[in-house]
């Protein structure tokens, strides 16, 4: 839940740069990696380095070589068309307004991929509710990535020194969902 002071994931969406809305996005995208790929490997390093950069040249043609690898790698099944249309709709261009809506859509689907492994489910209208500062109801999973998205919001509106909490914060996630995936197949 978000405090009284606490910007919605929406206006920090809203607010945010060319670099922050790819970091935003990008680390949606790092986070749900799990589901895709067990050993995610260096395939988002060149992505992370353009987006450090702030190098819009780059970072479309990182992030086509990034979906080329990781569409060589299998995955679960659970979630894994998600995060591969995750990776496959990043904006070649570098603008405000193709990251925005890029990163927006990443958000959309991180909170979803994440209120499906809460043992209550995600009811119709949540992840928007969440999205807008109202987290009432979210699970534990969904109330973690929300927080983490907003976190990273925040850090990446600090330029390149920020991205470091950035990835801090998502290779935290990703070890969290990785091991809610992994204790979901040892028990299923």
């Amino acid at each position: 839940m978000t405090s009284a002071t606490s910007r919605s994931l929406l206006e920090l969406i809203d607010g945010a740069d060319e670099r922050g809305l790819a970091a935003a996005g990008l680390a949606c995208l790092d986070r749900c990696l799990p589901l895709l790929a067990a050993d995610r490997g260096d395939a988002l390093r060149p992505v992370w380095a353009a987006v450090a950069r702030g190098d819009g040249g780059a970072w479309g043609e990182a992030a086509a070589k990034a979906l080329a690898e990781l569409d060589a790698e299998g995955g679960d099944g659970t979630g894994e068309a998600a995060v591969r249309e995750m990776l496959a709709t990043a904006p070649p261009a570098w603008t405000a307004e193709a990251l925005r809506a890029w990163a927006g859509a990443c958000s959309v689907t991180a909170l979803d991929l994440h209120g499906r492994f809460d043992a209550a489910g995600v009811p119709d209208g949540l992840v928007e509710r969440c999205r807008a500062g109202d987290a009432d109801g979210a699970g534990p999973l969904l109330a973690g990535e929300l927080r983490r998205q907003q976190a990273v919001l925040e850090s990446a509106a600090h330029g390149p020194t920020g991205l470091r909490r950035v990835r801090e914060l998502s290779v935290e996630g990703g070890r969290v969902l990785r091991a809610v995936v992994s204790r979901r197949a040892r028990t299923a």
